[in-house]
């Protein structure tokens, strides 16, 4: 009897520590870091570096007691029920976000943007609702696995029920987020467990007894469906059509880069528009709903422009072979949301965040691989992260960051000198971030060292397809008297976003120069600035067109003083 109550603590002790191993890795989600940017995710990475040491030593522990006892050796060595392990830990951490979400709501704890009351550990609601849409058809899926309540035994009803209330949880947070895209991901993947749940039997028997009434049934739902997908899209009509924007700019530039884009999506992207808006044959909407986005908001096409068609055909190709070997396993819960992740996938940018990433690749070692090599992956995954110098590297980038913000005080405050000093020590940890490029680019500018700000904001280009950049390389140029130079990156500027106005200003002001005067070409944008409607009325929009006005009169007076 002493004998079996020692094994049995002996079980639960194992499960705890993998059970602990696994939440670790996924728990980056919860880790939040306020003293950063806004966007900044490389806190989490930095978690990612201790939580694989801790999920290490976990594991090393159980495998060392499954040795020590009479467990079998493939079950020390390897990783059975893996796919339990990363489906309860993401129920557990997903009813932990849903609490927090809660919170939020009922204003016991800040949310992640100033914008937004609902984000969870986000910066943003979008990838707080796509992380509850991929958790939620795991509860369903749990729910609907264990049949019947009673006689059941008491692991099974805490197993049902922890479910039911996580899913629950979730349902009370999800619709609050607004997100459409995490809605469709939900249902989808919801209606494919609930499908893959079904009794054949009874099925095939209903179908031939009602088969007219469910095609009737079929079709109206059909239509609601198509009522609610026109209502999702009247419900931020220019969101959905600056996606469909994005989406065709993306294509363009897979077409110019067919094997990828060494230089990356902005600066690709970036040349993408600039040459359509260019050629003058685009649509009004189209004029207004175009920005300068850091995603395309479809991971399927960003990594074909990235990396290849070829890549990414083949990185499908390993997602949907082992959703097919989950499915032969019967794993529907995290296959459900590996798919919720693929839907969410098609309208959002899930994979430039490392809580995404960590799952999505835990789903695709628990749909049957890392029952086999879950153990080895994870204690490679820490070899490289600690030996590769990868998490001396990530806080090295952590502690610029929060200095970065310290920085960035001075630069707003328009101390530009102190704020160079500050952005020149920071330069070699963050030298690939596009926004502080160009916030040294701009003080630089400010103080007026001209050629470093130029060759700082060059490389911001690469990192952001913001025309801000352009017009301050404009600026620079024309501040050396490189008059032809500065024209070319305003008219680029212009090109990439017809519907701002500031371009247009810094054209008529180049055209009003002493040394590069020309009427015709001055009326023109003086037109613009004058007549465009700008997306959001400023005093500074006024400032601009009183400026403008105050240049023509003074046209041929300023010509006759020169």
């Amino acid at each position: 009897m002493l004998k079996m109550k020692k094994h049995i603590a002996k079980n639960i002790i194992i499960a705890l520590l993998l059970f602990a191993g696994i939440s670790s890795l996924l728990s980056l989600v919860c880790a939040t870091t306020p003293e950063l940017p806004s966007g900044e995710t490389v806190g989490q990475w930095v978690w990612l570096g201790k939580a694989a040491l801790f999920s290490s030593g976990c594991l090393f522990i159980a495998s060392f007691l499954q040795l020590f006892g009479k467990a079998c050796k493939e079950d020390a060595l390897g990783f059975p029920y893996f796919y339990a392990y990363v489906a309860w830990s993401l129920v557990f951490i997903g009813a932990v976000e849903a609490v927090w979400g809660l919170c939020q709501i009922y204003g016991f704890s800040v949310s992640g943007h100033s914008r937004y009351a609902l984000t969870g550990s986000f910066f943003n609601p979008g990838p707080y609702a796509g992380y509850l849409s991929m958790v939620l058809p795991v509860c369903l899926h749990l729910y609907l696995r264990i049949c019947g309540w009673k006689g059941m035994p008491v692991r099974y009803k805490i197993e049902k029920g922890a479910a039911a209330v996580a899913g629950m949880l979730i349902l009370c947070v999800l619709p609050s987020t607004m997100s459409r895209s995490a809605w469709i991901a939900a249902a989808i993947s919801c209606i494919w467990v609930a499908y893959m749940h079904r009794d054949k039997r009874k099925w095939n028997i209903l179908w031939r007894r009602y088969k007219k009434r469910y095609i009737l049934w079929g079709a109206g739902i059909f239509l609601i469906l198509l009522l609610a997908a026109a209502g999702m899209f009247f419900l931020k009509p220019d969101s959905a059509l600056g996606r469909l924007f994005m989406w065709k700019m993306t294509c363009r530039a897979i077409a110019a880069h067919p094997w990828g884009c060494h230089t990356g999506f902005a600066c690709a992207y970036g040349g993408a528009q600039s040459l359509y808006f260019a050629s003058g044959n685009y649509a009004a909407w189209e004029e207004r709903v175009a920005g300068s986005p850091e995603y395309a908001f479809n991971e399927y096409l960003e990594f074909a422009l990235t990396y290849g068609i070829v890549m990414c055909i083949l990185a499908l190709f390993v997602i949907f072979g082992c959703l097919w070997i989950g499915v032969r396993l019967r794993r529907y819960g995290v296959c459900g949301a590996l798919i919720s992740l693929l839907v969410f996938s098609f309208s959002s940018y899930p994979l430039h965040l490392p809580a995404f990433i960590v799952a999505g690749i835990c789903l695709l070692l628990a749909c049957g691989i890392g029952d086999v090599i879950g153990k080895y992956l994870i204690l490679c995954v820490c070899l490289v992260v600690w030996l590769g110098g990868y998490t001396e590297k990530w806080t090295q980038e952590k502690d610029a960051c929060r200095d970065w913000m310290n920085a960035r005080i001075l630069y707003r405050s328009g101390a530009y000198e102190a704020a160079n000093r500050a952005y020149e020590k920071l330069y070699p940890s963050l030298r690939n971030k596009g926004t502080f490029l160009f916030e040294y680019g701009h003080s630089l500018h400010k103080s007026g060292r001209y050629d470093e700000s130029f060759e700082c904001l060059d490389r911001a280009r690469l990192y952001s397809n913001d025309p801000m950049i352009l017009n301050i390389m404009g600026k620079n140029c024309q501040a050396l008297h490189e008059y032809k130079c500065a024209e070319a990156f305003f008219l680029i500027s212009v090109s990439r976003l017809p519907g701002r106005i500031y371009p247009y200003y810094l054209l008529a002001k180049l055209y009003s120069e002493p040394n590069y005067r020309d009427k015709d070409k001055f009326e023109d944008m003086k037109w613009n600035v004058l007549n465009r409607t700008p997306k959001v009325h400023s005093t500074a929009i006024e400032e601009m067109r009183q400026e403008v006005e105050e240049m023509a009169k003074n046209w041929n007076t300023d010509y006759m003083e020169h």
